[in-house]
Formats: C-alpha cells, structure tokens, sequence
C-alpha cells in the first residue's frame, strides 16, 4: 500500500494519476494534501499530443521560469533517446513492446539553444495541475516556454565521465530533477535520466504522441518496481551499446558526436527520489554493474506486507550507500531515517558497505526535485497557498537546502565511483541538514 511518501508522489501532474490515486490506492489514514493533483487537461494516450487547456484563462505574460546554474567547471549538454526493448512487452499495455524515454546529460564545451524544461506536451499536462495547485489561472506559468540550462546536442567535452542513472519518483517525469541532474554534469559526471512509461502521468515520444498513466485499480506496486528494475538494466544495455559505437535510438535520430566515447561503463552509480530511491536499491541487488546508489526519501517496503520480505531489504548491499530522508515524510509524519523506518533500519542493518543517513529536519518530500527551487521562485510573484509550501518543500532554508543537495549528491559519487575521498563532507552536517548516527 502507497505510504504518505509516496502517496504524495502518486498523485502528482495529471488526471490520469489523480484518476488512480483516486481508486483508493493509499494506505491506512488520512490522505495528506497533495501537490499538482487536480487540473483539467486531456490526453489522447496515443497518436498525438492532444491536449486540451483553458487557455481562455491564461494571463497576457506568463511567469518565466528561472533555475539556478549549475556549480561546476564544465558545461552541460543534453540529448534524449528513445529506447524500445524488442524482447519485452510493455507489463502496462501488454499489445505494446516496452519503450522508454531517457535524457543523457553530459560536460560539453560549447553553448547554445538551451533544452526545453519539459517536453512541450508533458509541460501542458503538468502546468494544467500546477494552476490548480497554487491557486492560479491556467498560463499564468509559462511551463512550455521554460528552458533548463542544458545545451541540447551540445558538443561533448573529450575525456571519459563516471555514469549515473536516475529514476524519479511514481508518477513523476524525468525533467522534474533537472537542477540536481545538471549540477552533476557540471561536475563531470553523465546522468542518464529514465520515464517509465505508462507509470509516469505524461511521457512524450518523437513526434508528440503522449502515453500516460495507463495502471490498474489496485495491486500494481510490485509490478511497477520489477519494471521499473527492468527500465533501468535495459537503459545500461544500451548505454553498453552507445560506448560501442552503435545509436540505441528507436529511429537512428543524431546524437552528439563521441558521446558513446565519454561513457566511463566501470563507474556506474545510481540515484532517484521516492519511488526512484528504492529503484536505486532494487537494481543495485540484482545488477553488480551498479557500484553506489541514493535513496532520496523512499520507503523500501512499498508494495510488501513485511519489509523483511523485500529482497534489497533483506540482502542488503555491500556497495555503499547513501539514505537521505526528511524530518516528515517518515511513520506518523515523523522524521524518515533508519532509526524510525522499518525498511530503512533493516536495510541498514543487512547492509555491510559504506553507508550513511542524512536528514532534512525542516525539508519534505519535494525538497529533493525542482519544487525546492520553483516554489520560492513563484513567492516572488503571487502568494503560494502555505498548506502547499508545508507538504512539499517544508520549512527549511531553500538556499540551505540547495547548497546541501549540491554538496552531498556529488561528493557521495566522488568517493566512490572516482575514489576521492571526501572526509570534511561527511565530519560536519550543513546547515538544515542532520547525521543520523
């Protein structure tokens, strides 16, 4: 059954996921507020982005979007790739052959026409329940129209770059993550970006077509994490493929020259939020080709009865990793760290590699994606509803909570995919943040 962690993510961006949140698919209790829940945007689930929207209501000048610019010395490019798996049926639509969508982001070195925040059809499904959300007419965010500071087909930067993967959380589409995703790139890593279709409220294909969130009524949590563990050993497949010099895109679409060569294949790490953190685990148990994984905020028993019967919980793992949760999100809205946690304290006893448990004792559940950054970005022109700010960035300093993403992600991957160690990181918590011992 969906805990408040994830039941707060099941429910984001578009009707399709509020039509299934609404079947009764959360746990015991009363259900938290949700973000981005209600709007009024219709999908066709094939065939064309059609998408329909209240543009009647739209304002003369739209918010723009700003994102704060990576820290890192290089550059970042992106590209996307659409991916099909020959010898798998889509476990959703069982007609249909799986096939994902995934964002490479990488050091480049040269600018130009920056990538688009969010696929154009996705955007209007997501700006559709954003509207509702904070309390604003429909165009009053120009979320078509937002440009992340990804170059998109940007020429790579030469050399060769530790890989990450990362898997958002239920419902939630890849371009959510944008700010930490870049910020890695920066710092020379290649962050692979995953959609797990018919899983995420809105997917966009080439050539608009829009598949969302096609789920059964009830009784789909494990199948979405076995097939979420299959995105992710299928996406590495082809990024195997990729180094190799052969094009894993569906229609042999360009991509920047040399990517392939960058990829350093050895040094592969994975990290999500939500349901993306318990993907990391999840693959990390059944592919030795991940060598270090993030959980940002996911409850590892999703889908059991019993924790101990989850096999990266009861496995553990010998790789190191890292548990980051929020003072929040965990039982009884109390702080999630492995003290508290069922899944999380067994996990962390099962576990025998290096691991930690950080803490955001004023952040919540959103305070890992792009909400951190957008919602203080919206107080600058119109009041946000506070219930909003209080179930999804919380409390916490959102500079605080920025400079510690960006301290934190990176230097976990540095340890241990490029073996720098990073003593002082973790000697001394930042501010907002909290070692759980």
């Amino acid at each position: 059954m969906l805990t408040r962690r994830l039941l707060l993510t099941a429910a984001l961006l578009a009707p399709a996921a509020r039509a299934a949140h609404a079947t009764g698919l959360g746990g015991g209790g009363a259900q938290p507020p949700t973000p981005w829940t209600t709007g009024s945007a219709a999908v066709t689930p094939s065939g064309g982005a059609a998408v329909t929207s209240s543009r009647a209501s739209a304002v003369a000048s739209p918010i723009p979007l700003r994102f704060p610019r990576s820290t890192g010395p290089f550059l970042v490019g992106t590209s996307e790739l659409h991916l099909v798996d020959q010898a798998r049926s889509d476990p959703w639509v069982p007609s249909r052959t799986r096939e994902l969508m995934v964002s490479v982001w990488y050091p480049a070195q040269a600018v130009g026409e920056r990538a688009a925040y969010l696929p154009p059809g996705t955007a209007e499904v997501y700006g559709e329940g954003a509207a509702s959300a904070l309390q604003q007419p429909v165009g009053s965010v120009d979320w078509v129209g937002a440009r992340s500071h990804g170059v998109l087909m940007a020429p790579v930067r030469r050399g060769r770059y530790p890989v990450v993967v990362f898997s958002p959380g239920f419902g939630v589409p890849r371009g959510l993550a944008s700010v930490v995703v870049a910020e890695l790139a920066s710092r020379g890593y290649v962050v692979v970006t995953v959609d797990h279709t018919y899983e995420a409220a809105a997917v966009e294909f080439p050539g608009g077509r829009l598949e969302i969130q096609t789920l059964p009524a009830t009784g789909y949590a494990l199948t979405a994490r076995a097939t979420r563990i299959a995105d992710v050993r299928f996406v590495l497949d082809q990024l195997t493929r990729l180094a190799r010099g052969t094009n894993p895109d569906a229609a042999q679409r360009p991509l920047p020259d040399g990517l392939g060569q960058i990829l350093d294949l050895g040094k592969i790490g994975a990290f999500g939020h939500s349901a993306g953190g318990i993907t990391a685990a999840d693959v990390m148990d059944v592919d030795r080709r991940v060598r270090a994984g993030i959980d940002l905020d996911g409850q590892l028993g999703y889908g059991y009865p019993d924790p101990a019967s989850v096999p990266a919980v009861k496995h553990g793992t010998d790789r190191p990793f890292l548990l980051f949760g929020t003072g929040g999100t965990g039982p009884n809205g109390g702080p999630m760290t492995h003290h508290t946690e069922p899944s999380w304290r067994m996990f962390w006893e099962n576990s025998t590699g290096w691991q930690r448990d950080l803490n955001l004792p004023n952040g919540r559940h959103y305070s890992f994606i792009d909400h951190q950054v957008l919602i203080p970005w919206f107080q600058r022109f119109f009041t946000v509803p506070p219930e909003l700010i209080a179930n999804t960035i919380g409390s916490a300093d959102p500079a605080a909570v920025l400079r510690a993403l960006r301290a934190y992600i990176p230097a976990f991957f540095d340890q241990h995919l490029r073996q720098r160690p990073q003593y002082g990181v973790w000697r001394h918590a930042l501010p907002e943040t909290t070692f759980i011992r």
